[in-house]
Formats: C-alpha cells, structure tokens, sequence
C-alpha cells in the first residue's frame, strides 16, 4: 500500500496554523490579563468575606463562604476569557451545556454533594457549634470541628467520630 502525501499541501496548513496562531496572540494576551485581573479580585473579595464572617465568630462558615465565592468570581472569569480568546463563543451555550452535564454530574456525586449541601446548611443555620454536646447516630460527644462533608466529635471515651454532614442534618 502505497501513501501520496502532498508536502505542498501539508506546509500550507501549518503556515496557515500558525498565522491564525499569530492573530490570536493579541486576544490570549487579553485573555490571560482579564483572567489575572478577575483572580485578584476574587482573591479581595474572598479575604474580605473570610474576615467579615470570621469577625461575627463565624470561622468555619468564612473558609466555605469564601471559597465558594472565589471560585464562582474565577469560573465567571474564565468564561469572559473565553469568550475574549473565542469571540463566536456564548457563555450562554456554555452555560447550557454545563447544565446538561451537571445532572450527569450530579447523580454520579450525589453523596459528596448531599453532604456538602448539608455542610453549607449547618454551617449556615447553626443548630449547633464547636464546643457542644450532641448526640448523632448513637454516638454522645463534643463537637471537634463542623466542615463541610462532615462533622467531628469526640466522644465521652475519647474517641474521634466523623459523621457525614447529610446524616446529621436529616437525622434527628
């Protein structure tokens, strides 16, 4: 079996490669300074709702808070890059196909996501803190530590038991 392969036509499709490359530098450039713009910003505003919550005696729910306001500020700011480096790109139908996969996503991680949701609740409505006894699933303790997957006792017998946020928050 014999293979023709045009050199011509192979060098004419890298040249053009690169020549599209070359127009692009202008946009990756604008890209790259809006992505580190918008991750300084995130960045501010993270720390400030991190001492703005910790301030208020609110430690656990500041770490949360403020990661999950960071990286919504960076994901949006990846999309605006996006569309900067792509200009036919719409966040729409980016957001439209993310949609369509987070239900994949969603029943493949439903337990970490259950815990998590039920992590932010705890942490939100505080129905109870660090430092106070309760009884969970049979186990009598002081609360250690409230994250977001789950929440650290110390048992009367000196035992650490770590329960899953979502056991505690539809449990009674």
């Amino acid at each position: 079996m014999d293979i023709d392969a045009d050199t011509g036509t192979i060098l004419t499709k890298i040249e053009l490669w690169i020549e599209g490359f070359i127009r692009l530098i202008p946009n990756l450039v604008s890209a790259a300074i809006v992505l580190l713009i918008i991750y300084g910003i995130a960045r501010l505003v993270s720390y400030g709702v991190s001492r703005t919550l910790a301030r208020h005696g609110r430690p656990a729910l500041a770490n949360v808070g403020a990661a999950l306001l960071r990286w919504s500020i960076v994901i949006l700011g990846f999309l605006l890059a996006a569309t900067i480096v792509l200009p036919s790109l719409r966040p729409g139908d980016l957001l439209s196909g993310l949609g369509i996969g987070s239900v994949a996503i969603g029943f493949a991680f439903k337990d970490i996501l259950q815990n998590l949701l039920s992590g932010v609740l705890i942490l939100l409505r505080q129905p109870f803190r660090v430092g106070d006894q309760i009884v969970v699933n049979g186990f009598e303790g002081t609360v250690e530590d409230i994250e977001t997957r789950a929440t650290f006792i110390k048992t009367y017998d000196g035992r650490r038991v770590i329960i899953p946020n979502a056991q505690i928050y539809t449990g009674t």
